[in-house]
C-alpha cells in the first residue's frame, strides 16, 4: 500500500498514532484443519513467518496475523455468539490498544521484532464453519492485519506494538 506523501494533509492524519498496543494472546497453526497452538511467545524469522505456523516460509507477505481485540466482541455479537475464543479466528496475534487498520504499509515494532504491515487480513470461508452460518460476513471488515517480518526475534505476550517513523 502506497501511503500519501508524508507531508499532505491525509498523510499528516495516517501518520498520527499515539496510541501504544499491546498483545493480547499469541498462537500459532501447526496445520491446516487442526487447533492452534496457544503460547506465550514466539519466534518470528525474518522474511519466513513464526516458528511452529504452518504459514512460515511462505512469501512473507502474510509472516504474522493479527486481529483487533477490541473487534473480538463485535464478531461474536455478528456471528450470535456471546464470546469468542481467539484461537477460533486463527489469528497469530491479538492486539489491543490501537487500531492495526493504521498500520497497513507502515513500519511497527512488535517487542524486539520489526514489522511492515502488508495487506487485510480478510476473512476465509473457513470461517462459516467456524463460527456458523453468516461467520463469514460477521468477520468481513474486522479480520485484521497481515505483516512481514523485516526483523526476528520473539514476541511475548504483553509486548507493546509501536508504529515506526521513518
Amino acid at each position: 500500500m502506497k501511503l500519501p506523501p508524508a507531508d499532505s494533509e491525509l498523510g499528516k492524519l495516517m501518520a498520527c498514532l499515539p496510541q501504544v498496543g499491546r498483545v493480547e494472546w499469541i498462537g500459532v497453526r501447526p496445520k491446516r484443519d487442526v487447533a492452534m497452538d496457544e503460547a506465550e511467545e514466539v519466534i518470528a524469522e525474518t522474511g519466513a513467518g513464526l516458528l511452529g505456523d504452518r504459514y512460515r516460509g511462505g512469501s512473507g507477505k502474510r509472516g504474522i496475523t493479527m486481529i483487533q481485540a477490541e473487534h473480538l466482541p463485535a464478531i461474536a455479537a455478528l456471528s450470535g455468539r456471546d464470546a469468542l475464543q481467539p484461537a477460533t479466528l486463527r489469528r497469530n496475534l491479538v492486539v489491543s490498544g490501537l487500531p492495526l487498520v493504521a498500520l497497513k504499509g507502515r513500519r511497527f515494532r512488535i517487542g524486539e521484532v520489526v514489522l511492515e504491515g502488508t495487506d487485510s487480513c480478510d476473512p476465509c470461508s473457513r470461517m462459516e464453519a467456524a463460527l456458523g452460518p453468516g461467520g463469514f460476513n460477521a468477520m468481513r471488515g474486522h479480520g485484521g492485519l497481515c505483516a512481514r517480518i523485516l526483523q526476528g526475534g520473539t514476541i511475548r505476550r504483553g509486548d507493546t506494538v509501536v508504529a515506526l517513523t521513518d
